[in-house]
């Protein structure tokens, strides 16, 4: 069959018609190394627009450093960023996303299983069912994936916590979701203005300041539950 060419840098063979043909491109020689490439229920979605500097690297950085300090202290499970692709089966999803957090517990219960790399050892390509936490920090191109299309996903998955953090525009938005009935629900946010990780067990709050460039410069505001 012939394939699918988006913006001359990303060609999608049109055989793909399941999850397990997306997984076997995506373990290919051929699978494109730059953007992120998701499979969200049937579809292929392509980004390839570059991240913001400050308001979704800086972001990423801040969360990333926050969790990796309180991980080094309580040493909770194994935190993973960028590129890491995590594959849930049960929930039609392969995906990237901007942070991954998985328990000790998980991973001793056989929730979450780390795929090798064929013919390689301690080297693993995927990260197979549902994280604890999983965070994605929205940018220009994402609303509607992160919004809308990935939190039914990651639900299905099993996924424990959705963290969502919006710094684009005037004012800041950073939620925490936790499992409800039948879908994410927002935690409340307490009288400090935290809210509440059982996965980490924690409370958080997103913060940000001009540095000495007028750039903004962000922080995650931790203590302990």
């Amino acid at each position: 069959m012939a394939s699918v060419s988006i913006e001359d840098r990303v060609v999608i063979p049109r055989d793909i018609q399941s999850l397990a043909d997306f997984r076997r491109w995506a373990g290919s020689p051929e699978f494109p190394d730059t953007g992120r490439i998701d499979y969200i229920a049937g579809q292929i979605e392509v980004d390839m627009q570059a991240e913001e500097v400050h308001g979704h690297g800086g972001v990423k950085v801040a969360i990333v450093g926050a969790i990796f300090m309180l991980n080094e202290e309580f040493d909770l499970g194994e935190l993973s960023t960028d590129q890491t692709r995590i594959i849930a089966p049960a929930a039609d999803l392969s995906c990237e996303p901007d942070v991954v957090f998985i328990r000790h517990e998980t991973i001793t219960a056989g929730d979450v299983r780390f795929v090798p790399k064929a013919g390689s050892q301690d080297r693993y390509i995927e990260i197979e069912g549902g994280p604890d936490l999983v965070v994605e920090i929205i940018s220009d191109s994402s609303v509607g994936k992160d919004r809308r299309r990935l939190p039914p996903a990651y639900f299905a998955a099993g996924v424990r916590e959705y963290w969502l953090a919006d710094a684009r525009g005037e004012r800041m938005d950073f939620q925490i979701h936790c499992r409800g009935d039948s879908q994410f629900e927002p935690v409340a946010v307490d009288d400090e203005g935290l809210q509440p990780s059982a996965v980490l067990g924690c409370r958080f709050r997103l913060e940000r300041e001009r540095n000495r460039h007028g750039h903004w410069k962000y922080s995650l505001e931790s203590k302990r539950s």
